[in-house]
């Protein structure tokens, strides 16, 4: 695996770093391999980690999905894809530190986790932000108690990309409810371009205009929605957004 890696990407190979405006910190992707719909092999997870520091990045926290029927992924087993993709890191001298949370789905297993009080991945050191997302379709009936039972246990819930969801399409105002209970909001960068649907774009934009938005992540799946994310450093949208009181930085 390691000679592999090599062959793509030497030590010597010179980086140079563009910033673009863009944050220093990432906290939503997935870009350790083979443990979700993410990245398939270290390769192309260094490939894309290099774009990432072209960019301007010096932190991401890759945050694999943990979803009681599909990704079954535990601590452990992030843990330790973490610790290669960062040997490899380290290896090939990039200047960037790389750091692992996870992306939780609001389901039962979700909920048993909580009532077990099992200690949760999160991100942000002491401040313990938890990223969680919900069915695209439907809403969950878990949420509110999910949201009260995480802030009890000390973490501050991170409702992902929730421009995304189609059952908030047309109920804008359940968005306000949510974020008045607590609930810290990331939206994903390249919805401010139109790369998932107009609709996306129309939330996404409205919960900028409203001062709503609490992180920008990438989401980034694969090198093609990287493409994506830095399409969209050139939008308006992308630069208002710069202007909030955003917490990417303060995670660095």
């Amino acid at each position: 695996m390691m000679s592999k890696v090599f062959s793509l990407f030497r030590r010597n190979e010179q980086l140079t770093a563009k910033p673009t405006a863009t944050l220093a910190v990432d906290m939503h992707s997935h870009l350790l391999p083979a443990i979700d719909d993410g990245v398939q092999s270290y390769d192309e997870s260094i490939g894309i980690i290099k774009q990432f520091v072209e960019a301007g990045y010096k932190k991401l926290i890759t945050t694999p999905h943990i979803m009681g029927d599909f990704y079954q992924n535990t601590p452990e087993i992030i843990m330790d894809r973490l610790d290669k993709l960062n040997d490899i890191v380290k290896q090939l001298q990039l200047p960037i530190e790389i750091a692992a949370a996870a992306e939780y789905y609001l389901d039962e297993s979700f909920m048993a986790r909580l009532s077990k009080k099992e200690t949760l991945l999160s991100f942000g050191g002491s401040k313990k932000y938890v990223l969680f997302e919900t069915s695209y379709m439907n809403a969950s009936p878990f949420l509110n108690q999910a949201i009260f039972m995480m802030q009890s246990q000390g973490y501050k819930p991170v409702l992902a990309h929730p421009e995304r969801y189609i059952y908030l399409f047309e109920n804008h105002e359940k968005l306000f409810e949510i974020r008045e209970k607590g609930c810290l909001f990331q939206t994903n960068i390249s919805a401010l371009s139109g790369y998932y649907s107009r609709p996306s774009k129309i939330i996404a934009e409205k919960l900028i205009d409203q001062n709503l938005v609490s992180f920008l992540g990438s989401d980034c799946h694969n090198e093609k929605q990287f493409a994506a994310v830095k399409d969209t450093f050139r939008t308006n949208y992308f630069h208002k957004a710069l202007k909030l009181n955003l917490l990417n930085n303060s995670i660095l």
